[in-house]
């Protein structure tokens, strides 16, 4: 009787154990494929918030943003650096639904924007046409995007500058003055693309030469950055470190934070520098593990604003941050990175949510609410931006791919 009821009392602890350690094991897929439905329903939704998009937005013009106060859109002309993002994102979503309408109205737009190929007075081109063609080229190639990528990387590449070792940024009225910012690196994964689509390694030269001056300037010994930075046309030194968009020139703004990570990780993803890896990591670092980072994870528009806790959020920020985290875990194996991978599938499943996602037919057409674009200049606060639908779109695209 005592060995048979021993041989019960070990069966129900073996029964116990193998249930709770099922339990255990199916949680995270369980989850996953929870994530996996919300963001099938992002693609479905977002497809149908752009079909509101393009009839609010002029024929000629791309959509910037919405004033949710006025319940009046704001538009822009191809020239505005913010152009390829809504037929990015359209492109995105029929890939993603197979919505052919989507496709049809992303060609339109191309139409309008292919003239940018010749703009030499930006540094955006990778933003203009990147995000556009290089999609567009990517989901069915044509012989006329490949050349006006290769274009536009021409054009990016005359405002490189060999004594600054940068392309820059903004001009300025003083002849002197060589501004580059923080976004530029966003702007190097046209030059990359080009180099292995021609065999051209002039653009690669001038990416890694940006890239490498970017990290030797721009960050401070916690890696935050600077939003601006100011050299000497003549000498090449560094003349100023100041902000435009952030609080204050020693402030940590939320989205140039997210541009340099995004930015390091796309270096290292095409030159396997492993001092980019190190960049993208430590950035990472001062991110999440910042005091003024709330607990879901979208940040506040500066990790200094004076405000906090009542400082408006970024999504867009957000939306970038998760996207690049989760192309970043792929290319370390250490701990760090399953806190990427959580942090994005945190911020992917917070920005899901009715707190940043757009009630169907609202909002303008855009499919997130709650980002900022320049608050010192009370410019695009706490309003939709086109950015913020891209990467977010991006970012969820990301993740089915990694767990499909």
């Amino acid at each position: 009787m005592k060995r048979t009821a021993l041989g019960l009392a070990m069966l129900c602890y073996m029964l116990v154990t193998i249930t709770v350690c099922l339990a255990q094991n199916s949680s995270p897929i369980d989850s996953r494929k929870k994530l996996s439905g919300i963001i099938h329903d992002n693609f479905a939704d977002g497809a149908k918030q752009y079909k509101v998009l393009k009839s609010a937005t002029p024929p000629d013009s791309f959509p910037r943003t919405y004033n949710p106060q006025t319940g009046k859109s704001v538009n822009s002309n191809s020239g505005w650096w913010c152009s390829g993002f809504y037929p990015g994102t359209l492109l995105y979503l029929y890939e993603q639904t197979g919505d052919q309408s989507l496709y049809n109205e992303a060609v339109r737009m191309l139409g309008l924007l292919q003239k940018e190929q010749y703009n030499k007075g930006t540094h955006d081109l990778g933003f203009m046409m990147y995000c556009s063609f290089g999609n567009a080229n990517r989901i069915k190639p044509l012989p006329e995007y490949k050349e006006i990528l290769l274009n536009s990387a021409k054009s990016l590449s005359t405002r490189f500058n060999p004594t600054i070792g940068c392309i820059k940024s903004w001009d300025s009225k003083n002849p002197s003055d060589f501004l580059v910012i923080i976004d530029n690196m966003m702007n190097l994964e046209l030059l990359f693309e080009e180099t292995k689509a021609t065999g051209d390694s002039s653009f690669y030269k001038i990416a890694v030469t940006h890239a490498n001056t970017t990290m030797n300037n721009h960050f401070r010994s916690d890696y935050s950055s600077y939003h601006v930075l100011n050299y000497d046309m003549t000498t090449g030194s560094v003349k100023e470190k100041k902000t435009a968009q952030g609080y204050a020139n020693e402030s940590a703004w939320a989205r140039g934070q997210a541009w340099g990570l995004y930015g390091y990780t796309v270096c290292y993803r095409e030159t396997k520098d492993v001092r980019y890896l190190q960049q993208a990591q430590h950035i990472a670092a001062f991110i999440l593990k910042h005091p003024n980072l709330p607990a879901d994870k979208i940040p506040y528009w500066d990790f200094n604003a004076p405000d906090i806790p009542n400082a408006p959020r970024d999504a867009s920020a957000a939306a970038i941050m998760a996207s690049a985290l989760l192309e970043l875990s792929q290319y370390t194996k250490s701990k760090d990175a399953r806190e990427y991978r959580d942090v994005a599938t945190t911020i992917i499943q917070n920005l899901s949510a009715p707190a940043y996602k757009a009630a169907a037919g609202t909002n303008g057409g855009f499919i997130l609410e709650h980002s900022v674009g320049h608050k010192p200049a009370n410019s695009e606060v706490d309003v939709p931006l086109t950015y913020a639908d891209y990467y977010f779109i991006e970012a969820c695209k990301r993740y089915k791919e990694m767990y499909k």
